[in-house]
């Protein structure tokens, strides 16, 4: 900085001050001082301004696995938030795994970035404590509320009500769930049953313990076998409600193996709204759960954080908006239809 001071005829801090993209620089110093730059091949020292500042402008985003389809699109939707608020992400994947998400929160990794954006899966209520940390903090999903810790969710119990009210509406009555966990009261999987059970009551159709196939991982094969047991057990059933968009593209493997007509015999909904959902045959009905403003609010929150670490600062909770894509594998001709009609007319 002396050297490019020295060749631009300025201080020392009005080179800083371009270089920080300070704005009230006059345009001729700006160019003066930015042809210096360039004449010498000035690069900022990063580590040492970030020392200085007592920031890395790193974030950290731990997720489950990237191998399943959410995640993947989250991390995207996370770092492009990031990215336009001038912020990197470093992701790391702990596999669902108790030792890693608790190593995550105890990494000498922390020291590397600013703060954490976290979604675990295996921890739950139990393990309050070990959420105390040091550093800032937003947990995603449904395993913990309550935490010490900014917390950005979806609205499960009520998406997955209109989901199920989805397919009670085209007169469907033998609702199958996959993707149960028996025992689980807290989680995905829990508060989505609750939502369809709450769908059914509020529809006078009784519930029927049969319709509920158990999953443990939610990927396609799991929704496959699913779906493969059901049918194999002669379970009467005219739709399908996958507690994620995996089990329910798995689910339509299955029944489409089996000549099974869909939608005309089993409708076919599932939870997330990933891509893939509208390149299936025939496209997936889905519950878009807002993703976008997920990721933008949980970066949102970090960096308010990140600016403002008062531990007497309350904690906030969001609950991002949903809606019901409706699309073929529910609607049938009905959704070809209105898609084809929203295409512009050349």
């Amino acid at each position: 900085m002396h050297e490019v001071a020295a060749r631009a005829g300025v201080s020392i801090k009005t080179v800083s001050n371009v270089v920080n993209g300070y704005q009230y620089i006059r345009p001729a110093t700006r160019e003066k001082v930015e042809q210096a730059i360039a004449e010498l091949g000035y690069q900022v020292n990063v580590s040492a301004r970030n020392l200085r500042r007592g920031r890395t402008d790193l974030i950290g985003l731990a997720v489950p696995e990237l191998s399943l389809p959410y995640f993947a699109e989250l991390a995207d939707s996370v770092i492009r938030a990031a990215e336009a608020r001038g912020v990197t992400v470093l992701i790391e994947q702990t596999g669902s795994v108790r030792e890693r998400e608790l190593e995550v929160l105890s990494s000498q990794r922390r020291h590397l970035t600013d703060g954490l954006i976290f979604s675990p899966l295996a921890l739950g209520p139990q393990d309050h404590a070990a959420l105390q940390v040091d550093f800032p903090m937003v947990l995603l999903g449904e395993r913990i509320f309550g935490g010490p810790a900014d917390h950005v969710t979806m609205n499960n119990v009520e998406a997955a009500r209109a989901a199920t009210a989805h397919l009670l509406g085209l007169g469907r009555r033998r609702i199958a769930v996959i993707g149960a966990h028996e025992g689980e009261t807290v989680g995905s999987a829990a508060l989505r049953v609750q939502g369809y059970r709450q769908a059914l009551s509020e529809a006078g159709v009784p519930f029927d313990p049969a319709l509920i196939a158990e999953a443990g991982l939610w990927h396609r094969a799991t929704g496959a076998e699913a779906m493969h047991r059901l049918l194999d057990q002669g379970v009467e059933i005219d739709a399908v409600f996958g507690l994620n968009d995996a089990l329910a593209l798995g689910a339509l493997h299955a029944l489409h193996a089996r000549r099974v007509d869909v939608p005309g015999s089993v409708a076919v909904i599932g939870f997330d709204d990933i891509e893939e959902t509208a390149y299936a045959t025939p496209t997936l009905s889905t519950v878009a759960p807002g993703r976008e403003q997920i990721a933008a609010t949980a970066v949102d929150l970090l960096l308010a954080r990140i600016g403002d670490p008062d531990p007497d600062r309350p904690f906030q909770r969001v609950v991002a908006d949903f809606t019901i894509v409706g699309r073929e594998s529910t609607l049938g001709e009905q959704a070809l239809d209105r898609e084809l009609a929203a295409l512009p007319v050349a």
